[in-house]
């Protein structure tokens, strides 16, 4: 039997959760280490996930950013303050492990996306799902080959098995476990495969896509205003958000839409 994937998300908040830990170490280097990859030190040792294995990748530059958050760490090491890292971990112990599975769990949020599902009213909140899931949609449609079917209230719709399938094979260009940790973090912090691959693939900026992931809320803090905790846990997945879409990006070279 398979083992369930691992969610890079869940598996983050989980880290957070540590007791902190005094900062041990003075210098923070990016070395290459066997097998192309790029690890980062800490007084020349290599450093190691929870899962104690290298805390590596193939990208120098995302090993570059990893890095950065180690140094900035003072007398203790805040895991908040660490969200690569954190990702970078459930690249390295579980996502690397379970690719096959992390895809599939993509592709099921694809089956009922975010972006297929509309408010009847008021007009008002209605105009502005579309002005911000329309162009995404449209996108997937000419570049994935993925014709999505649009439905107004919450009743499940059936979506096209080929544009599902379409869907499935522009997953399978994410072979790096990088990629599809930060992709598979997208994916459930904006509720929509859709954002997810429109930001991965450099359609939308992470900061568009997070918006249009958001419309409904925004939409009602117009009229009940913004709810202090609620603000915090927002901007706390943001800051995941972030380290996601530089996940993706750092990793993006030889990624491209699939041939249809």
């Amino acid at each position: 039997m398979s083992e369930a994937p691992v969610d890079p998300v869940r598996a983050a908040r989980a880290h957070m959760r540590q007791a902190a830990v005094k900062r041990f170490y003075r210098a923070v280097e990016v070395r290459e280490v066997e097998g192309g990859r790029h690890a980062v030190t800490l007084d020349g040792r290599v450093a190691r996930t929870p899962g104690r294995n290298a805390l590596s990748a193939t990208s120098r530059a995302l090993m570059t950013r990893v890095a950065a958050e180690w140094e900035r760490q003072r007398e203790t090491i805040d895991p908040a303050d660490m969200p690569l890292t954190r990702l970078l971990n459930s690249a390295i112990d579980g996502v690397a492990r379970t690719m096959a599975e992390t895809r599939a769990e993509i592709l099921r949020y694809a089956g009922s996306d975010l972006l297929c599902y509309r408010a009847e009213a008021p007009e008002t909140l209605a105009g502005r799902q579309a002005e911000a899931f329309d162009p995404t949609l449209r996108w997937a449609a000419e570049r994935l080959g993925a014709r999505l079917t649009v439905a107004a209230g919450v009743v499940h719709v059936d979506q096209p098995p080929e544009s599902i399938e379409a869907l499935r094979r522009a997953l399978e260009a994410f072979d790096d476990p990088a990629a599809l940790a930060g992709l598979s973090a997208m994916t459930n912090l904006t509720g929509s495969a859709l954002l997810a691959l429109a930001t991965a693939l450099g359609f939308l900026e992470p900061q568009e896509a997070w918006r249009a992931a958001h419309v409904d809320e925004d939409f009602q803090n117009e009229f009940w205003g913004v709810d202090e905790e609620a603000r915090v846990r927002r901007e706390a997945r943001w800051r995941e958000m972030e380290a996601a879409a530089i996940a993706l990006a750092a990793t993006r070279t030889g990624v491209a839409a699939p041939a249809r």
